[in-house]
């Protein structure tokens, strides 16, 4: 396993390829993030366990759409069953993911509890209930201060497992030592992943800046609450397709033992 540096603009590609991607397959892709979210949704809603189990399975569900991904880039139409592609990888890949995503909820649990401590609990119910706050509790110097202790603790906690699930999954490689090369690779890459956010920032904007015209122009604003939402869940369908270019780019593809013959 060899990491590999790429440009700033690299960050920009690896958008229009998650774009490209998601166009070839688009009902397959999209399908599938919408049953990642389905997914989700209904493990946060058990209760006292819900949140810890949906955090311990986002690393190896987020895995599955990177394998729907690679095989969109070969032609081929990824099934439902891919989301599950780590847990159906043999047991030692089995206990790997669980190991990460335990881990993963660690870190997003103790991030999510400093918030808690800084302004008693207001950041965190707006970010798990998905509610949008008072405009007078979101100018609060406690609110802000929680939502950006958990913005510090969380952006470290996701380059750390940016890389690691796929790394685990095709390169066979330990969850610690996946952990690190991830936080390394996302480092030393790290001009072409601000590239890469700022790209996805804009695209994000300029939806909502296009369904906004389009409601001005038509004189249609119900138009706005009708398409905004299914909009944004389709920029965020592509964002996930993207994620498997910002692994394949970072590093060097394992050798095919078969090939060594």
């Amino acid at each position: 396993m060899k990491l590999k540096l790429v440009s700033a603009g690299t960050g920009a590609l690896w958008v229009r390829l998650g774009i490209q991607t998601f166009l070839k397959q688009p009902l397959a892709l999209a399908g599938l993030f919408f049953m990642f979210m389905a997914l989700m949704s209904v493990a946060t809603m058990v209760p006292l366990i819900g949140l810890p189990v949906a955090m311990t399975l986002l690393p190896a569900i987020t895995l599955g759409l990177m394998v729907a991904t690679r095989e969109a880039t070969q032609g081929k139409f990824p099934m439902p069953l891919i989301l599950l592609s780590g847990f159906r990888a043999g047991p030692v890949k089995l206990r790997a993911m669980l190991v990460l995503g335990g881990l993963y909820a660690s870190g997003f649990l103790c991030a999510m509890g400093a918030s808690y401590l800084v302004d008693g609990g207001d950041f965190a119910r707006m970010y798990l209930g998905g509610q949008v706050p008072a405009k007078e509790l979101m100018e609060s110097n406690g609110f802000l201060g929680a939502m950006w202790t958990f913005i510090g603790l969380h952006l470290p906690l996701s380059l750390t497992f940016w890389h690691a699930p796929a790394l685990v999954y095709w390169q066979d490689i330990p969850p610690l030592k996946a952990m690190f090369f991830s936080f390394v690779a996302c480092f030393r890459n790290f001009w072409a992943l601000t590239v890469y956010a700022l790209a996805w920032m804009a695209v994000m904007i300029g939806v909502v800046v296009l369904i906004i015209s389009l409601s001005g122009v038509l004189d249609a604003p119900t138009m706005l609450g009708v398409m905004l939402m299914p909009a944004l869940l389709f920029v965020a369908s592509m964002f996930f397709t993207s994620l498997y270019f910002t692994y394949r780019d970072s590093f060097e593809a394992p050798v095919d033992p078969a090939s060594k013959k």
